[in-house]
């Protein structure tokens, strides 16, 4: 454990831990058939500068409606879970949740704050700039992959864990029940889950906020190619791959691509590795899926969850839903 005063750091993924993973997710990715590389890498600091870009444009609904839903909610949120200790996963700047750290210290209980993220500076920043923020706040930091070390998280107090941003449609079917169900495992009798997800709704819609019209989010997505070339030695030409965002109707979600727009071979170095891309070629780099409230409930039911509340249905953008572990 380290961290500055008054910030507590637990670190369960180094950076040589995150480097084996890419290079893992790499020679795995681009030499499957189709090629794919997962989402968790377009976040160097430029991808996460163009993200926060992202939220701010009109097509993009989805932050806005979670956001709104967060201030219209938290007290209610708060109350029902009864916690003194929220437990955010993918934290990242660790601003969405302000909100529900205001709404658990105005009548409540809230004594501690653990953010828990990949990005071991970033969350540490972040993580400071609350504890600076609220007074007599404990503020405990845990760097891990949610993957592999939901178990690592103190087990203090009565915590409601929030995981939002929609970020669980990253995941399949079959990774969205591993993790419900190692994440129930990992609570406690009293403790709740808070989760976001994006709700089914015109598929015209749903492109247009992966494809806008000022090309931020094609930018995003190439600038994938520009992380595997500085930390892997590669030689992508983002330009010669264009972004494509598809609606999967069979499996409900928004597919973003990366297609080659002429036969090329591509040196990854690092690897000792020479991927070819035919013309015409496509890799996907992300999945998000679409939800109905319905569906949201059945998931967490199957994995020995039980569902408190949810709030955003009527409106059809995005769904908040409350739930805890079956004991």
């Amino acid at each position: 454990m380290s961290g500055a005063a008054g910030l507590s750091v637990d670190v369960h993924l180094s950076a040589t831990d995150l480097h084996r993973a890419l290079e893992e997710d790499v020679r795995v990715g681009l030499t499957s058939r189709p090629k794919s590389i997962p989402p968790v890498w377009f976040y160097d600091e430029e991808g996460s500068r163009l993200f926060e870009v992202i939220t701010t444009l009109d097509e993009y609904y989805p932050t806005r409606a979670e956001r709104r839903l967060l201030e219209l909610h938290s007290p209610a949120i708060a109350a029902l879970a009864g916690a003194d200790t929220l437990v955010e996963l993918g934290a990242g700047a660790c601003a969405k949740t302000r909100t529900l750290l205001d709404a658990m210290g105005e009548d409540g209980p809230l004594r501690r704050y653990l953010p828990f993220d990949v990005s071991d500076d970033f969350l540490r920043s972040a993580a400071a700039e609350v504890l600076e923020d609220y007074e007599g706040l404990e503020v405990h930091a845990v760097i891990g992959d949610f993957h592999r070390h939901l178990d690592r998280i103190p087990v203090v107090g009565i915590r409601l864990v929030a995981f939002l941003g929609g970020t669980i449609g990253n995941l399949t079917p079959d990774q969205r029940q591993r993790f419900f169900f190692d994440l129930n495992c990992s609570m406690l009798a009293g403790d709740h889950l808070l989760i976001g997800t994006d709700l089914v709704k015109d598929t015209r819609r749903i492109i247009a906020a992966y494809d806008d019209g000022a090309g931020v989010t094609a930018e995003f997505n190439r600038n994938m190619l520009r992380v595997l070339n500085e930390q892997l030695d590669a030689d992508f030409v983002p330009e010669l791959f264009e972004h494509l965002a598809v609606w999967n109707d069979a499996e409900q979600w928004i597919e973003m691509r990366l297609r080659s727009t002429a036969e090329q071979s591509i040196h990854i170095n690092a690897l000792d590795l020479e991927v070819h891309f035919e013309a015409g070629e496509e890799m996907l780099t992300e999945i998000s899926a679409k939800f109905t409230p319905e569906q949201v409930a059945d998931e967490l039911i199957k994995a020995d969850f039980v569902v408190d509340g949810q709030w955003g249905a009527d409106e059809g953008d995005f769904l908040l839903t409350l739930a805890h572990p079956y004991c």
